[in-house]
């Protein structure tokens, strides 16, 4: 990659782009960030739902106290001074904030006296889980962690530290032979995946767990949610047990990264028939034709940078 790096207000080359060692957001995860999907359409690149993301940014930001010293439309348009930049295999953008260093170089956690680091880098993405996963549905495990409870850890944020979590039940999954893993919570009712929210079909309906299961508000989400309702599904925010996704008709995962990936078995049962089931299929490309511009009806979803 050679795209540029946007950093605190101004453009720097790739290789150029450092942090410094006793950054507080290195040492603590005290930062936030946000994943962002850029689209090859014939318009132009499509950052999907740009504002929305950085909307988000900006209110993670405000769990830790970080006070970003740039307004919504700066940030945004720093996104699309990099894309511009971008080769073209650029398709994943990464805005992220952290707390700095100590003017006197000190350690602790404390970052009330820190400066707030502000970053956007485009790099290449590609298909997150793997092709075949895509074409014939990844196979997932519920991992022995749990997720963090919402008294444990504010969930809705996309907070850096947060996703250590998912890191090892990440690595739990791989080391079992999984593509990915489900999370449960506190309660025992499904979560969320490692970085992806889920959705199960059940008799027709559309089915994901509610925010207060302890799930980030995912952008991918509600655009799931939004495409279910107006192909005319019935779509419920309820939880879920472990049981009932074993039982269900259809199940898959979305995500920035992820986008719409369809899962054919969880902890060795396989879901429907153990291929993509129709629903799926339908809302994948829906969501794909979207993302590209194609659909009027999402035009509102688009941020052209050309």
């Amino acid at each position: 990659m050679k795209a540029k790096v946007w950093m605190d207000g101004r453009m720097v080359e790739w290789d150029q782009a450092h942090v410094h060692i006793l950054a507080h957001g290195f040492h603590y995860g005290t930062g936030v960030f946000e994943g962002i999907r850029v689209y090859h359409t014939p318009r132009g690149r499509n950052i999907l739902r740009l504002r929305e993301h950085m909307v988000r940014f900006l209110n993670s930001a405000k769990v830790l106290q970080m006070r970003i010293p740039y307004t919504l439309d700066e940030l945004c348009e720093a996104c699309r001074q990099v894309v511009r930049t971008a080769p073209p295999e650029g398709d994943y953008l990464r805005p992220i904030a952290f707390y700095g260093v100590h003017p006197e170089f000190k350690i602790g956690l404390n970052p009330s006296q820190l400066g707030i680091n502000v970053a956007v880098a485009c790099t290449h993405m590609g298909v997150y889980m793997g092709k075949d996963q895509v074409e014939r549905g990844a196979n997932i495990v519920t991992s022995s962690w749990e997720k963090y409870s919402n008294r444990a850890a504010a969930l809705n944020a996309k907070v850096c530290g947060h996703y250590a979590n998912s890191v090892i039940a990440k690595l739990e999954a791989i080391q079992r032979g999984a593509d990915e893993a489900l999370m449960l919570n506190s309660n025992g009712t499904v979560a969320e995946g490692t970085g992806e929210n889920v959705f199960m079909v059940s008799k027709g309906t559309l089915v994901t767990p509610p925010i207060s299961a302890g799930i980030l508000e995912g952008i991918t989400r509600d655009c799931v949610m939004v495409i279910g309702r107006d192909l005319g599904y019935q779509v419920l925010e309820r939880d879920i047990t472990r049981s009932e996704m074993y039982m269900a008709d259809e199940v898959f995962m979305t995500g920035t990264a992820a986008e719409i990936s369809p899962v054919r078995s969880i902890d060795g049962r396989s879901i429907g028939d153990g291929t993509i089931g129709p629903l799926t299929k339908r809302i994948g490309q829906a969501y794909h034709s979207a993302a590209m511009g194609e659909d009027p009806l999402y035009e509102k979803w688009l941020d052209m940078v050309v």
